[in-house]
């Protein structure tokens, strides 16, 4: 594996006296998909919004090719190649999928049609709907889109498969395949195991805010501690 586009080691975040990150450490290669599942109040997006710059760490250490953003905000991981789709949505409602996709150009300075970057998320055929009356999964591609617009080197995902139907979920799984394919590292969190397990390379189990398995998706489902306290 090539060296990591995205390193956190021993990251730990308390919230109102509670500690909800215990030391998680992750890696993602150029070139990789790797899944964070685990259940409701695991960690998950508290661990994504760390990585993003949105949340500050009590402990431990981000970096971004090899450079150390731990204290950086996430306008400054933006620019050094980090891309953000957060769980809640992030789209411009009244606005359509064209006017979405030229206003997020405008500000990362893309050069790139916006016809150009939703043909890459199969929304051609949706430039004039607005984006309040697309479906879940359509909306997530237009957020996916966005947060591509500035070609980071890695991506973060958080929760991008909510709220969609499963040919929606394999849809979304192609297009971040295509982009590990294109050498980016993506990390991907969610609850739909079987349709994260189809597009990952490994897979992280997160519980109580600690990484309890580290496996290719294969071995995820026979691990003991994921039948026991995961999948039951």
């Amino acid at each position: 594996m090539s060296s990591p586009a995205l390193a956190a080691e021993d990251l730990s975040v308390a919230l109102g006296g509670v500690g909800i990150l215990r030391g998680v450490s992750l890696e993602v290669a150029p070139g990789e998909v790797v899944g964070v599942l685990g259940p409701s109040g695991a960690g998950k997006s508290t661990l994504f919004r760390a990585l993003s710059g949105e949340l500050r760490v009590d402990r431990g250490s981000v970096r971004l090719g090899g450079v150390d953003v731990t204290r950086e905000p996430l306008w400054k991981r933006a620019r050094l190649g980090l891309g953000y789709v957060p769980q809640t949505p992030s789209v411009l409602f009244d606005l359509d999928v064209e006017a979405n996709l030229e206003a997020f150009g405008r500000i990362t300075r893309s050069a790139k049609p916006a016809q150009t970057r939703a043909a890459e998320v199969d929304l051609e055929g949706r430039l004039e709907i607005r984006a309040r009356d697309l479906s879940g999964g359509e909306r997530r591609r237009l957020e996916l889109a966005r947060a591509l617009t500035a070609e980071p080197r890695v991506l973060l995902c958080d929760e991008p498969l909510a709220g969609v139907d499963p040919t929606g979920a394999q849809r979304i799984g192609r297009i971040l395949r295509a982009r590990a394919e294109a050498q980016m590292a993506v990390l991907v969190a969610d609850h739909r195991v079987s349709e994260a397990l189809a597009f990952c390379d490994r897979v992280l189990l997160l519980l109580d805010g600690r990484v309890e398995v580290a496996s290719t998706p294969a071995e995820f489902l026979e691990h003991p501690a994921v039948r026991r306290r995961y999948l039951g």
